[in-house]
């Protein structure tokens, strides 16, 4: 798709209203799903107690909260999803763990671009301690509403949330140690953009750590629709031109690691894989 300021605006208002929606999902089926006796936050989302004890609706799968956890469940560690509450795991569309690649330490600032319910933002906090700080960046208001309640129900004081784009970033320059994002910059028509921002926000010798969806070949995914970039496939860039802009925005050390085709409802291939990808900006 060859991305016009009408595509552009079609592209993001797609993405806008598809998240919003799974915010607002996630939102609606916590204040109409009944509490269990018995059922304890270390049970939630775990498969430890059935349907039949919760008095869930059918598209409920965990005893205390909404459903969709299963995906945070295969992305992340049990020891990372402790404490954490159900929302932000059911809230959760990523394709990886950049937490899991970053090494982040005692006191460092990060960004997470495209935070959504904030998951990656809370375990990032965990990692920082208070001495740290976390910033997650969402052009979604509904998104932003449920990841500042989960922050507020965690009681959680080193995260912030805040609104803008990620071709934008509201962050002054050499800001943050570390920028973090989850299957969210493939949703962006000018990644361009996104890298030379993520680049400016870091600090000198700041590291870079996504976890995206990429083609696997210069043709692209088969799907480039508006509905299929908020599907994270119709803006999947082939590897080449994506590493090729981080190059550009002055990256250095790029890495990638780790693929994970996607296939669609019948099992087709999309030509897309989850990629792990890390750089750093000079010191």
């Amino acid at each position: 798709m060859t991305t016009t300021q009408s595509n552009t605006d079609d592209i993001r208002q797609a993405v806008q209203e598809h998240y919003g929606q799974r915010a607002r999902r996630v939102i609606e089926l916590t204040d109409v799903t009944p509490a269990v006796d018995g059922c304890g936050a270390e049970d939630c989302g775990r498969g430890n107690c059935g349907a039949d004890d919760c008095g869930y609706e059918s598209e409920a799968t965990a005893c205390c909260g909404p459903a969709d956890t299963e995906r945070a469940m295969t992305l992340y560690n049990e020891a990372q999803l402790q404490g954490l509450p159900v929302e932000a795991m059911a809230a959760s569309a990523g394709c990886g763990n950049p937490t899991a690649l970053a090494d982040l330490r005692p006191g460092e600032t990060v960004l997470d671009l495209g935070s959504g319910g904030g998951i990656d933002c809370f375990i990032a906090a965990e990692q920082v301690g208070e001495s740290g700080r976390v910033f997650g960046l969402d052009m979604t208001p509904d998104m932003l509403a449920l990841a500042n309640a989960n922050r507020d129900r965690m009681g959680v004081t080193n995260v912030e949330f805040i609104e803008g784009h990620l071709e934008d970033i509201p962050l002054p320059d050499g800001s943050v140690n570390v920028v973090i994002s989850n299957c969210v910059i493939c949703l962006s028509p000018d990644k361009d953009a996104v890298f030379r921002e993520a680049y400016r926000v870091l600090s000198p010798g700041g590291r870079l750590h996504v976890s995206d969806m990429l083609a696997l070949s210069e043709d692209g995914p088969r799907l480039t629709d508006a509905d299929s970039w908020a599907a994270c496939i119709g803006g999947a860039e082939y590897r080449g031109t994506y590493l090729a802009r981080m190059t550009a925005a002055g990256f250095t050390d790029i890495e990638t690691i780790d693929e994970s085709l996607r296939l669609d409802e019948d099992d087709v291939p999309l030509n897309v894989a989850s990629v792990k990808v890390s750089a750093r900006k000079p010191a």
